[in-house]
């Protein structure tokens, strides 16, 4: 097969290098199929999206095909709103499917492939409860006790399999496992279930199907059954991947009639590390509750690890890809630091983003010399990164809103910002020299009083004078006021995940802060979902999708620098 050499040269992954390996030595007919297989039973995280990016990278790379299989073989927790946001989430990051395929397609063949293993003696029903079964699993180091029912005759398990496909039956009285070995030191083979019973309608099927198929027996047979020649997973799987390869065993068996060694196609499990990020949670069983207790406002809260939390929250689909890549796959699991992801988002968006002003802590400044009533345009260039990205105009006039931090009374020596006696640059405009401030009874400055160069105005002849500081500004006549959604750590712990706590004790419950009385250029305001802002000086800023006319709402992407690092020394 030929190789699709449209990128960067860069090392191979040990994926790869397997990959390679079965293409020199002619498997599969030199065909390279993998897959993606979700279960939709919530949103896809950045977890999902390391493996997105394998296995659909895979494929591109060897010219092959990446299919998407919906896990969907536990009626309970499915639905069709998780199928639509995963099929939007893969395409957001940029991959394309070859074919969309449902593990509830192949039910029939799954069925059938069951009632073979019955007839074939290697598979019965076992109608003991899920807590006696467990007992009997012994521990790695010694064997399990053989169910009662497990040489039970053929023609009874036949029957009582079909009895369990039936609104009759009754969740948790019966399930069927495989005769394999009770004394097998790996604890998957000792008689695994491959199927159990539940009465809860199927997105899909409706009320046809009673039992459904465990995920062990479904997920190597559905590779078996679309030609998966690469099936790639995350290191939780390697104990599993015996039972894979028994199945398939039994399968091709069943499949060709001939032995398994004589298959000229057989799909192979290969195995990498799992994403997991500082401060961060992963499981979707707990993603779920903080969605249904109402700790985050829905699945897209941009606190959430989500990939459509992080498209709300501004991150491009890029810098996950980027972020992704420079980590890396191994072996071996690890924790990364969520400062990197932030790192490689801020060095994408510093290329995308559109160079907007607001400011989110106001305090009114008045030019006392620039003429009532007279505005100026002053030109602001869109992206210094991007010269095509063109310019807008902003609006300048005798009142503005500047940062509050930008203004200090008593400064110190290396204050370079707005403090009396001292030449500032307005950003895009004039050079400045505060001449005083207004205080309320309570002490607190609420107005600011500067005179303007008018020989200083950015861009004209002779106006390249030095001052040590340039602020930037919106003019208060000529603006719309803002909500601003600052968020930090979900969690306060480093790794929420390992720790013995319930969840809930570890959230942060000031990971989310509201800024009400921000204001933001005219330009900003007409700026939409999807378009990527760097608020200048502050950091960078998405249009939240809740945004009106009437309400303005931005979330903050992620800060010009760093602040991880400070937060992990604070504790």
């Amino acid at each position: 097969m030929e190789i699709n050499t449209n990128e960067e040269k860069r090392s191979l992954s040990f994926v790869e290098q397997f990959v390679e390996e079965d293409l020199a030595e002619g498997k599969n007919g030199g065909r390279i199929q993998t897959r993606f297989p979700p279960e939709p039973n919530g949103y896809l995280h950045i977890g999902h999206a390391k493996a997105i990016c394998m296995d659909f990278g895979v494929a591109e790379r060897y010219n092959g095909i990446c299919n998407l299989r919906f896990d969907d073989t536990n009626p309970s927790k499915e639905n069709n709103e998780y199928v639509e946001n995963i099929l939007n989430d893969i395409s957001w990051l940029g991959f394309k499917w070859g074919n969309i395929y449902y593990a509830s397609d192949y039910f029939e063949k799954l069925w059938e492939f069951a009632v073979w293993l019955i007839k074939k003696g290697l598979a019965y029903v076992d109608e003991q409860t899920s807590e006696e079964i467990a007992r009997q699993k012994g521990t790695p180091t010694e064997p399990g006790v053989a169910s009662p029912y497990r040489n039970r005759p053929i023609e009874e398990s036949l029957a009582l399999f079909n009895q369990m496909n039936t609104p009759e039956a009754v969740e948790g009285s019966m399930v069927l496992r495989a005769k394999l070995d009770m004394a097998n030191p790996n604890m998957h083979f000792r008689d695994p279930i491959m199927y159990r019973i539940i009465q809860t309608p199927h997105h899909r099927t409706g009320t046809k199907w009673h039992a459904y198929p465990m995920y062990d027996f479904a997920h190597g047979q559905s590779d078996y059954f679309e030609g998966v020649t690469h099936s790639i997973c995350t290191l939780e799987f390697v104990p599993h991947r015996p039972l894979y390869d028994k199945f398939i065993d039994f399968l091709l068996e069943k499949e060709t009639g001939a032995a398994p060694e004589q298959a000229n196609y057989r799909p192979r499990q290969i195995e990498f590390n799992r994403l997991n990020l500082t401060y961060t949670m992963m499981s979707k069983r707990k993603l779920l509750a903080l969605v249904e207790e109402k700790f985050v406002s829905g699945w897209d809260d941009p606190r959430m690890p989500t990939i459509s939390g992080m498209r709300r929250r501004g991150y491009s689909p890029q810098s996950v890809r980027n972020f992704i890549d420079s980590i890396g796959y191994t072996k071996f699991d690890a924790l990364n630091d969520m400062a990197l992801l932030e790192a490689s988002v801020r060095e994408d968006l510093n290329k995308k983003a559109l160079r907007v002003s607001a400011v989110l802590n106001p305090v009114k400044l008045v030019i006392t010399n620039y003429p009532d009533g007279q505005t100026e345009e002053m030109e602001a260039i869109n992206n210094p990164e991007n010269e095509a990205d063109g310019t807008h105009t902003i609006t300048f006039s005798k009142n503005l809103w500047i940062e509050r931090d930008d203004f200090m009374e008593d400064a110190p020596k290396k204050f370079f910002r707005m403090t009396p006696g001292k030449e500032v640059r307005l950003k895009n405009a004039y050079i400045v020299m505060c001449t005083g401030c207004t205080k309320d009874a309570d002490g607190n400055i609420v107005e600011i009083q500067a005179e303007y160069d008018p020989t200083s105005k950015s861009g004209m002849e002779g106006a390249n004078r030095k001052v040590k500081g340039t602020l930037h500004w919106v003019s208060a006549d000529h603006c719309k006021q803002a909500e601003v959604r600052i968020y930090d750590r979900l969690f306060n712990v480093e790794n929420p995940s390992a720790d013995e706590r319930d969840f809930r004790e570890l959230l942060n419950p000031e990971s989310l802060q509201i800024l009400s009385n921000c204001y933001v250029e005219e330009y900003a305001a007409e700026r939409q979902p999807g378009e990527y802002l760097q608020f200048q000086r502050i950091g960078y800023f998405m249009t939240d999708i809740n945004s009106t006319a009437d309400k303005l709402i931005f979330n903050k992407t992620v800060g010009l620098k760093d602040t991880w690092a400070k937060q992990a020394k604070n504790g």
